[in-house]
This record gives C-alpha cells, sequence and structure tokens, in this order.
C-alpha cells in the first residue's frame, strides 16, 4: 500500500505551518465570533457565492484513493474548501482493503484517529450488523435510521472530532441513504435569523450529554460544551446531536428556541442539504460535517452492508 509520500503527482503531503502567533490572530479575526460583523458579511458574501446546488456538485471521480494524482487530490480539496466536505467515486469497488481509508485520511492531513471502543484494532470502525457481540446493542452497528448529528459529540473538549471520512465496501440491498449539511451553512442560517441563537448556541454548557455509554458502547463521563465553538485557527467547529434521550439543553428560552430552528433545517427540503448513498468505492471526506443515515435492509444470507468510518482530532489541511 503506498502513502501520500509515494504517489510521484501528489508529493509528500499538506501541513499547516502557521505559527502560535498567527493562529491567535486568527481566531480574533473569525467571522464566526459575533462581534466581527463586517468580517462575517465578507465571509457569508464568499460563502454563497457558486455554492453547489446539488450533491453532483460534491462529487469527485477518482482512480485509486490509495494515491491520489495531484489533479484528484486538487478537486477533492477544492469542494472540501468550500463545502466542508468531498464525495469521491473510484474503481476500487468492493476491495475489503482499510488502507483506502487510512490512505484517503493522510492525503488531507487527515492522521490522529479518535479510536472509540468498539474500532478496529487500527483504529478504523468496520460498520455493520454483527448480530454476535456487545455491537447489536448500539444503533450504529444496526439498519435502524440514525438522526442528524456530528461525530464524536459525546467526547470531552481535548478529544473533539473535527474530520469524518467513510468509505464503503458494500452497499445494503435498499436504503442507507445519508443526508449531508454544511456546518458553516447551518451557523449561517441560524445567524441570519437571529444572532442570539449563535450567542445561546456558544454557551459553554450549552449541550450536556450526561454520563454513561455512548453510541460505540463506551463508558465515558459527562460531556459538557457549546454546539458552535471557535478554534484556535479562528475556524468554527460544530457538536450536534438530534437525540431526545440522554440529552440536557441549558434551560433557557433562547437556546430552545435556537435548537429547535436547528431542528427544523435538518427537517427541511433546504436545497444546502445534500442527499447521497454510498456505493462500493465511494467515500466522504469532510470537517466533521452534519449527517444522517437512513434505515436500511439486507436480504438473508446476503454480504453486509460494510463502510469503513475514521474519525478525526485533525481538520482536513488546507480548509
Amino acid at each position: 500500500a503506498q502513502g501520500a509520500g509515494d504517489c510521484p503527482e501528489l508529493g509528500a503531503g499538506h501541513h499547516d505551518g502557521e505559527s502560535m502567533s498567527e493562529l491567535v490572530g486568527s481566531a480574533v479575526a473569525s467571522p464566526f465570533l459575533l462581534e466581527n460583523e463586517a468580517a462575517y458579511q465578507s465571509w457569508r458574501d464568499a460563502k454563497l457565492t457558486n455554492y453547489p446546488q446539488s450533491a453532483a456538485e460534491v462529487v469527485v471521480e477518482i482512480r485509486n484513493p490509495r494515491c491520489l494524482s495531484r489533479a484528484e487530490h486538487e478537486e477533492v480539496l477544492r469542494r472540501i474548501i468550500k463545502t466542508n466536505m468531498a464525495v469521491y467515486t473510484s474503481c476500487v469497488g468492493g476491495e475489503a482493503d482499510k488502507s483506502i481509508a487510512r490512505l484517503m485520511g493522510s492525503a488531507f492531513g487527515l492522521n490522529r484517529m479518535d479510536a472509540n471502543w468498539l474500532a478496529d484494532e487500527d483504529g478504523i470502525t468496520s460498520l455493520t450488523i454483527n448480530p454476535a457481540g456487545p455491537r447489536p446493542k448500539y444503533i450504529p452497528y444496526t439498519n435502524r435510521p440514525i438522526s442528524w448529528h456530528t461525530d464524536g459529540y459525546y467526547n470531552p473538549p481535548q478529544r473533539q472530532i473535527h474530520g469524518l471520512l467513510l468509505h464503503c465496501v458494500k452497499p445494503a440491498a435498499t436504503g442507507g441513504e445519508n443526508a449531508l449539511l454544511d456546518p458553516e451553512i447551518a451557523y449561517l442560517l441560524l445567524r441570519d435569523e437571529n444572532p442570539d441563537f449563535i450567542r445561546a448556541l456558544m454557551q459553554a454548557d450549552a449541550m450536556t450529554i450526561p454520563p454513561g455509554t455512548n453510541s460505540e458502547g463506551g463508558y465515558r463521563g459527562s460531556a459538557v460544551g457549546p454546539v458552535f465553538s471557535v478554534r484556535p485557527d479562528g475556524k468554527l467547529h460544530m457538536r450536534y446531536t438530534a437525540r431526545k434521550r440522554n440529552i440536557e439543553w441549558k434551560d433557557e428560552p433562547v437556546i430552545r428556541e435556537a435548537v429547535s430552528r436547528l431542528q427544523a433545517i435538518c427537517r427541511s427540503d433546504s436545497p444546502f442539504i445534500f442527499r447521497a448513498r454510498l456505493e462500493a468505492g465511494m467515500g466522504l471526506v469532510s470537517n466533521n460535517v452534519l449527517h444522517d443515515r437512513s434505515g436500511f435492509d439486507d436480504p438473508p444470507g446476503a454480504v453486509r452492508r460494510l463502510i469503513y468510518r475514521a474519525r478525526y482530532y485533525d481538520r482536513v489541511s488546507e480548509t
């Protein structure tokens, strides 16, 4: 298997070289801080200009996700810069090779993996129905629908998930579609409607996931934090789940209204919501975008749906 550095066209990869002072300056000037209205309006105009209108516009055809050409890398990166996500198709079909996911992530600076309790030894999770062991208790390992969320919303602040990669080995016979929404667009729609929604959802104790087992079956302590926050580099981070049970929202009217509006956006037929079903050899590279998953079915005795998932503490480089 080849790494990014083994691809002659792509080179040794890309790395952020900002100094700490530059990062601090980025945070201060961030358009995602409510006091920076002029910066926000400038960012907003740029964000909405030529924003894709369909899932097809975020799809990139690549030959081999283990070793991207420079042109393929640029096309994927261009879409992630614009929408925080890209969907790729490839010629690897149903190869059950987890190095595909690992090398695809590495090509975009995704290296620091968050390995949950039920992940495989290499940190990559095999999402499939498994009737044996502990997995059937937890919804990612069932065929039930999964509501809107960003991955790792129950992680503590020091282990927030900034990058998410999915690679499909085998799709379900029917169903298993994802809806995808750029967190920056969710922020934009809420801020345009009422900046107080953003102010409320940026509170450090806006959303609490009580102690217990997370959706992967691992024990965790209480996870308290905001929905929207600004990273040291000035970029936006979102932590959210639409779950109804085992969640505590801060008891303030404006938070209840903000959450209700966010839920309404996710349930809507907004042109900003892209719907895609990953087929064999397809995948998603993203800055942990909002997503859901419809229920699915496989015929009895058939090879089960299999998706490789990797979560990262990194954000996609150069986005």
